[in-house]
Formats: structure tokens, sequence, C-alpha cells
């Protein structure tokens, strides 16, 4: 006897099942001169690497399997073709079980593709599957959804840093979803994860950064941080009350530096810098973007903040080099060619015995964001080992390095391990 979804019924999908219906769902209305899909158009559509949330690798033998289970429960038709060869199509019949409007229909297609998004997120991904008059209008869509005999949607409570609550759709188990929440949640460009607008799309090439080139990707990195500036500056400039060790690590940077000046890179909202300062440090704070550099200035009045490269980092006027020089996370938009060029321009204006300090990600492979904190950003985060930076470094003249690595704070929501190298340049 096999399992079948009565109307008025919510189905339970594991998490491939949700990625073939989302597809299903998607297709139907953004190519309906090709649905129903055949098992490879049905493969690529779920495999796709955009508007998909994790990226996947599913086979055609693995989704024919799905496909057919999905059928025996109701929840798609399998056709064949009224035209050309006699080829297997498949058909989404989750809106017969499960009825739909439109609305309801766009917004569970993304959610089912893309796991828990803010209202936000959801407005601008749901374009081409339905018009949303602003966020509100998202908002009371999601509310009625809720409200069903059977809902179709929760709202989840917002995580450490985010400015609007996320939605969660209830077709699934938990197991399944909330897998897709942990990638969602992946760091797309800065130091800290699980923050509004944030998606990760899996791991790829340590390359894919110049996919377009240098000078396309610099801009692509300035317009997403003059995008998401004021949003930014006010998630991440507190940060730091929550992030003991990144406090004890700093305090320790402060006391080698010696009282010689220190500059971050990429000092974003300038709260870095100014913690440095607040320790005694004569601290700089220098970015590509003059927007976050005019939000460090408002939030810290007190603090000297430049817009500049740090690729083109100079010597201090005050000293003969600086004392240490930070790049807080702010080399992870560089794919691993350019390190070796980056860290011999961050050394060379380091005073002898003075320290370079690096923040990154730990790990492999690249994460992807093209949204965040509601802004369509189109950035890649690439992940680094220790064993790798500590070769970077010796291979800059670097000397005594050292490196901490720490989990995820995951009351923050963040996803990857953090790791902190400090080398020092030989007196």
């Amino acid at each position: 006897m096999t399992e079948t979804s009565a109307p008025g019924t919510l189905p339970s999908l594991d998490a491939v099942e949700q990625r073939v219906l989302g597809s299903l769902l998607e297709k139907q209305v953004t190519v309906p001169a090709s649905y129903p899909l055949t098992a490879n158009a049905l493969r690529t559509a779920c495999n796709q690497t955009s508007s998909r949330e994790p990226v996947t690798d599913h086979d055609e033998p693995t989704l024919e399997r799905v496909a057919r289970a999905l059928r025996d429960r109701g929840l798609v038709r399998i056709v064949w073709s009224d035209t050309g060869r006699r080829t297997l199509k498949y058909h989404q019949t989750l809106d017969e079980v499960v009825p739909l409007d439109a609305e309801e229909r766009a917004l569970l297609t993304v959610l089912l593709l893309r796991g828990p998004q803010a209202p936000g997120e959801l407005r601008s991904r749901t374009e081409r599957l339905q018009a949303f008059a602003d966020r509100d209008a998202v908002e009371e869509a999601l509310t009625r959804m809720a409200s069903r005999p059977d809902p179709l949607v929760r709202r989840l409570e917002r995580r450490a840093g985010e400015r609007d609550h996320r939605w969660l759709h209830l077709l699934g188990d938990d197991a399944s979803t909330e897998a897709a929440a942990r990638v969602a949640g992946a760091v797309g460009a800065a130091g800290a994860d699980g923050r509004s607008g944030v998606t990760a799309v899996g791991q790829r090439d340590h390359e894919l950064p110049l996919r377009d080139g240098a000078a396309a990707r610099d801009e692509r990195v300035r317009h997403a941080y003059t995008a998401i500036a004021p949003a930014y500056a006010e998630a991440l400039a507190g940060e730091l009350d929550d992030l003991p060790f990144e406090r004890w690590l700093l305090g320790l940077v402060a006391e080698r530096a010696g009282g010689l000046p220190v500059v971050e890179v990429g000092c974003g909202p300038g709260h870095v810098t100014a913690h440095l300062a607040s320790l005694g440090a004569p601290a700089t704070g220098v970015d590509l973007s003059p927007e976050m550099v005019q939000q460090a200035r408002t939030l810290f009045p007190a603090g000297h903040y430049e817009v500049g490269d740090l690729r083109r980092l100079l010597r201090p006027t005050s000293a003969p080099g600086w004392g240490a020089v930070l790049a807080w996370y702010s080399l992870i938009h560089l794919a691993s060619s350019e390190l070796p060029e980056a860290m011999a321009s961050l050394t060379r204006p380091l005073a002898p015995g003075g320290w370079l300090v690096m923040a990154v990600h730990s790990g492999t492979g690249t994460l992807h964001s093209d949204e965040w904190f509601g802004e369509q950003v189109d950035l890649d985060a690439v992940l680094h080992e220790p064993a790798e930076l500590a070769a970077l470094a010796r291979s800059a003249g670097l000397v005594d390095a050292e490196w901490y690595s720490r989990g995820p704070v995951t009351g923050r929501g963040e996803t990857t391990e953090r790791l902190y190298l400090l080398a020092r340049r030989p007196d």
C-alpha cells in the first residue's frame, strides 16, 4: 500500500523531495514552454548554482527514484511527451494537494528551494514568480499562510545581529530545513555569520573571485559594502561585546605593537580599530568604501579613519613603520593566487618587529553571497587552512608565526570556524 497525500493535509518532504518539488513549481512558471520537465531538465533545475541553497549535485537516477516516490504519494504526475520522441516528463501536483494562491505558491517555491528567509529576501527572490508591492505585502502573505488550519510556514526567532525574522516552510522535517538554514547562515563577506540577507552557495574554486577579472571584483566589493554600510554598521559595531576570544587577541596585538601605531585595513564600521584605540594603541582604520569610512567616523568620532586600498598601504608618518597591521576578514574576497602579493603589501610597511594579523574563515572552498542585509550583492569569500596561511607568511619573510582557531559561536548564528594568524617581521 503506498502513502498518499490527501487534500487538506500537509505532506512531509525530505531534502531531495523539497528540491524536486520546488524546482518543478519554479519552472512551471518561469519556463512554461519547456514544462513539464524531462529527467535531464529536472536534474539541471535541481542542481543549478543560482537561486538554490545549498547547491547540490543529484544524479539523474536519484531524482527519477524520488520523482516516482512523489508520484506514489500523489505529488508528481509522470507523463509522456506529446511531441517528438516519446520521453517521460515530470509535472508537480503539490498545488492540487495543497491549494495555493499565486502569492502563497511563489513564497512556498522559494522557501523550498532556499530554506528560511526574511520577507525582504523573499520579495526580491519571488519577482519572476509573483510581484509583491513591498515587504509588508510579503509579510501579510506569510501571516496568512501561517494562519491556515494546517500552517504552511512558521516565523523563526531573530538571531543575534539580524534585523528581521526569517520564515520557515513546514513541508519538511527539521533536519532538512535546518540544514538549509545552516548553509544560508554561512558568511557572505564579513567577519560575522548569520547576518540578515547572507546566502552561501556551496564550495567553489579558490580563484572564483577573479572570474571576470580583478577590477570587476574590486567594483563588486566596493558596491556591496557601499550598499550595506548603514545596516552592516548597525549590526556589527557592538559585536566585540559578545566575542571574548577576539577581545583577548586584540589585547595581545595592542601589547605586542609596543606603543607603535597600528592600522586595520578593511576596517568597515571601525569597531575593531576603536577597540585597539581603547587599549592605548595609536590606531588608524582604512577601508575601500567611503560609505564605510563615514559610518566609522560617525560611530567613533574620536578615531582616525581613511579611505584607502590595503594593497597600497603606506608607512605611518609618525613612525618608521606600523607596530601591527590587521587584515580582519578583509582578505577573504581575494583569490588564493592574489594572497602572496597582498601579504607582501601589508608586510612592507611594518616596523622591524611589527606584527601582521589576519582573520579569515577556516576551511576549504569558497562561499558566495548574492544578497546581504536585504541588498543584492555578488561576493565570493575564500576559506583558508592554517598551514596555507603559515606558508604564505614565511614566503613574505615573516617569522614566529602562530595561529589560533575557534569554532563557530552558534548563538550568533555563525557556521564557519575562525582562523587567526599572527606573524612577525624580523628585527
